[in-house]
C-alpha cells in the first residue's frame, strides 16, 4: 500500500501531522507492507531565495493582528506539538524559500532516507530555529541525518529535482488539496490536515481493508 505525503518542511502542522501519522502506523498490524513517500509543497512558491525574515512578521503581514497576535497563535500550536512530544520554537524560526530543502528531498530514492531528512529538516527548523534556505544549513542537516553531503551538494549546485517539485504541488491540486499536510492512500483515498492518530489508524485500516479485497 503506497501513502503519499505532501508537506512543507517549514509548515509547523505537518510535523505534528506527520508524527501522529507514523504513530498510527507503527501499531498498523500491516506496516510491513505499507511505503511512504514524501510529496512536496511549497506554501509560498514565490518567496524570495537570497532573502530570510522572521516568520512572526510575514506572518502578522499575512494574517494582520500584529506580532502579538501572531505569538497567541503559535502558542496554541506550540501548546499543541507538546502534547505530541515535539518541542517548538515558533518566535525564533525564519520564513524563505523552501525549494531547495523539496528538491534535496525529492531526490530520495529510499523512503526511509526521505522519512530521516525529513524528520532532521522538521527539528532542525522547529527546534533548534536553524535555517533550511541556504547551502551551508541544508548540507548541515543532511549530514545530521546521516546522509552524504557531497551526494546534496551536487544537487544544490545543479538544477536537479526542479520538475519533480512542480510536478509534485501540480498534482497535490489536480486531487484536490487545499492545503497541507495531505495524505493519499493509492491514489484512492485522501487525509486531509493534521488529524488524530485514532483517525490515522482508522484509516489506514479501512484503505488496508479496502485495497486488499
Amino acid at each position: 500500500m503506497l501513502v503519499e505525503v505532501w508537506s512543507d518542511v517549514v509548515c509547523p502542522w505537518c510535523y505534528i501531522g506527520l508524527t501522529r501519522f507514523h504513530k498510527a502506523l507503527v501499531n498498523f498490524e500491516h506496516k510491513d507492507q505499507v511505503q511512504v513517500v514524501h510529496r512536496a509543497f511549497q506554501l509560498n512558491p514565490d518567496a524570495p531565495f537570497d532573502e530570510q525574515r522572521l516568520t512572526l512578521e510575514v506572518l502578522a503581514e499575512k494574517y494582520g493582528g500584529g506580532i502579538e497576535g501572531v505569538r497567541q497563535m503559535t502558542k496554541q500550536v506550540t501548546e499543541v506539538a507538546a502534547s505530541d512530544g515535539l518541542e517548538f520554537h515558533l518566535d525564533n524560526t525564519l520564513s524563505g524559500n523552501t525549494l531547495n530543502a523539496h528538491r534535496l528531498l525529492v531526490s530520495l530514492e529510499n523512503p526511509d532516507d526521505q522519512y530521516e531528512l525529513l524528520n532532521a529538516m522538521f527539528a532542525s527548523y522547529f527546534t533548534d530555529s536553524k535555517s533550511l534556505f541556504d547551502t551551508e544549513s541544508l548540507l548541515e542537516i543532511v549530514e545530521s541525518a546521516g546522509l552524504d553531503k557531497q551526494w546534496a551538494f551536487e544537487i544544490l549546485d545543479s538544477e536537479s529535482a526542479y520538475g519533480e517539485v512542480v510536478s509534485d504541488q501540480a498534482t497535490a491540486q489536480s486531487l484536490g488539496a487545499n492545503g497541507v499536510p495531505f495524505f493519499v492512500v493509492d491514489r484512492k483515498f485522501d487525509i486531509s490536515g493534521t488529524q488524530p492518530t485514532e483517525v490515522f489508524e482508522q484509516a489506514l485500516a479501512q484503505a488496508w481493508e479496502t485495497t486488499s479485497n
